[in-house]
């Protein structure tokens, strides 16, 4: 069985052509390997020979036909045909691919190689604040990021996560005044809902009393330097935030834990530190009371440079100087290779601005990784933020409830299940469409959220994707369970052969999900090979197939196409129910 990726092997057969045919080096990408548009006769399609043919100065089809020529076909491929105007198509062998698919349902990772070397990646995402209960705004960077962890642990690299807590700062500031102020400075007496309110209130006093802004600020002073009372207060709200994440993440399917918190407040120690290094480096300096640093090729509409603020002139420390501590630790401590932030596109420009100023600081290393996963937002009916009615963010919590009770009248209008039964699947339709329908849209993108399309079993849905490895799974069962390991595959119909080869793209797909850092590249496979296969289910007859070995073939395919589908929902941490 070929290991990995069909169409780079592809390519790297047709780059070779192309360096015996004209002396010409080029890379398995440049040679242009698309799937084939229905009706043209082929699987795959190189469309090399025109962008090489300029560099050659000669016809796209004199090129073709040399690439054809030199072509390698080995075992894999029917003779190949140069035809258009200088297309080079590629059909695999039926017995290849028979071969190829049996080998890649007895391997336990389908054909996807492990990560070779495998790298650590430190990744940042959901990141919420203390005492504040998660909202809607908070999904994407939740399940975004929940689903970049799954597929990079799936290809064997090593994921610290790091949820970047905000315990710190002038917010946590205004909160400690408030307490004292409302005299709630009492342990154990509050529960996330109450604090929730409880911020709402502290926020507009904050906005609204310049005294109290005042003392709020002075508090974050006293926190960072270190003042035990101010230690005292924090660490409550501390507490009932964690012990509400753990609760919501539980519910959500998402693989954080309280040891992947990774607050601000702890990042506190460093940052004199971090401050001093940039100074003895001449890369900060004193600006309007400030100490200032100014990563290079950042300036604002004046033209002037951009600062990111390492210490306030009143003493403290600020977000800036936090990030800046935060890739530090993780660029020297934990070792990352490739760090990776799971932000909204807004904080675009500030992370560029960090990561310039960690490299110029010397903490990344040539080889390491600084990304930004940027993601946009949730909008509503109205192509605004979806919001409450009366305008207010919509607590996830309750968004997550509305989504179980939704799919409660979907499961009881569509599903042979009763009682218990569909008690017991509607939270993973309902939690699982919420997810999906984020993670099924290009994250750069913003996405109109609707519960309609969502909960629909028509679509590119995540119901859609259940309720067909469902009834693949009910096939399964009727048959009195999966045919034996290294069932011999028959490809007979067109219908057949359109589903395996659709299978055998699995890696090509995951890694290409994984080269972008974007999950709806999965997401859209999924939903080709349920397409497929609904196809190849009112096509080819499976338990009344015409031999008994057609019948096993095709059981066999079935089975295939359930784990594929069941292991690609479960790398977007969705719930695949083997029965709806």
């Amino acid at each position: 069985m070929l290991q990995g990726d069909l169409e780079q092997e592809l390519g790297r057969r047709v780059a070779a052509a192309v360096g015996s045919a004209f002396d010409l080096p080029i890379t398995p990408a440049e040679a242009v390997i698309r799937p084939s548009a229905p009706g043209l006769g082929a699987d795959y399609q190189s469309n090399a020979a025109m962008g090489l043919a300029r560099r050659l100065g000669r016809p796209s089809r004199e090129v073709a036909a040399g690439i054809v020529d030199r072509l390698d076909l080995g075992e894999m491929l029917r003779p190949a045909r140069a035809e258009g105007p200088g297309f080079v198509n590629l059909v695999i062998r039926d017995d290849w691919l028979e071969r190829h698919l049996a080998g890649l349902a007895a391997d336990a990772r389908l054909g996807v190689p492990a990560a070779a070397p495998p790298r650590r990646v430190v990744l940042d995402y959901s990141a919420p604040n203390v005492a504040k209960e998660l909202h809607v705004g908070h999904l994407r960077s939740t399940i975004i990021g929940d689903a970049i962890a799954r597929l990079l642990r799936f290809q064997g690299h090593e994921v610290i996560a790091q949820n970047h807590l905000g315990d710190w700062g002038t917010p946590l500031g205004m909160l400690l005044e408030h307490m004292l102020d409302e005299g709630w400075d009492r342990p154990g007496v509050h529960s996330i809902p109450d604090l929730n309110a409880f911020y709402q209130a502290a926020r507009r006093k904050f906005d609204s009393d310049p005294a109290f802004a005042e003392r709020a600020r002075r508090r974050v002073v006293a926190l960072q330097g270190g003042d035990p009372r101010s230690a005292e207060l924090r660490q409550q709200f501390v507490v009932a935030s964690e012990e509400y994440l753990e609760r919501l993440y539980e519910r959500l399917g998402v693989l954080l834990t309280p040891a992947d918190i990774c607050a601000e407040s702890s990042y506190n120690p460093m940052l004199p530190a971090v401050a001093a290094e940039l100074e003895e480096r001449g890369l900060a300096v004193v600006s309007q009371g400030a100490l200032v640093t100014f990563p290079p090729g950042f300036t604002g509409r004046d033209g002037l440079p951009l600062p990111l603020i390492i210490r306030k002139s009143d003493g403290g420390y600020g977000y800036d100087a936090t990030d800046l501590a935060a890739i530090r630790h993780r660029a020297l401590d934990l070792e990352g290779d490739d760090l990776l932030y799971v932000v909204g596109m807004p904080q675009r420009l500030h992370l560029h601005m960090v990561f310039a100023a960690a490299r110029q600081a010397g903490w990344l290393r040539d080889d390491v990784r600084a990304e930004h996963v940027g993601f946009g937002m949730v909008l509503g009916p109205d192509g605004k933020l979806l919001r409450t009615r009366a305008g207010e963010s919509i607590r996830l919590m309750a968004l997550l409830d509305e989504a179980v009770t939704r799919a409660q009248a979907v499961v009881r209008a569509r599903s042979r299940l009763t009682g218990e039964d569909q008690e017991r699947v509607a939270p993973a339709i309902g939690i699982g469409a919420v997810k999906y329908a984020d993670l099924s849209v290009d994250r750069e993108k913003d996405y109109l959220f609707d519960w309609d399309r969502m909960l629909s079993l028509e679509g590119n849905t995540s119901v859609y994707l259940q309720y067909a490895n469902a009834r693949t799974r009910s096939v399964i069962a009727r048959a009195g369970g999966e045919p034996p390991p290294g069932t011999p595959l028959h490809l007979r119909q067109q219908a057949e052969r359109a589903l395996a080869l659709k299978l055998a793209q699995f890696p090509t797909a995951f890694a290409s999900t994984v080269a972008h850092l974007q999950p709806h590249r999965l997401c859209t496979y999924l939903y080709e090979t349920a397409v497929v296969f609904s196809t190849f289910y009112e096509e080819c007859s499976i338990l009344a197939a015409e031999t008994p070995e057609l019948r096993a073939s095709r059981l066999a395919l079935s089975t295939l196409t359930s784990r594929i589908t069941a292991t690609g929902l479960d790398l977007l941490g969705i719930e695949a129910p083997d029965r709806l």
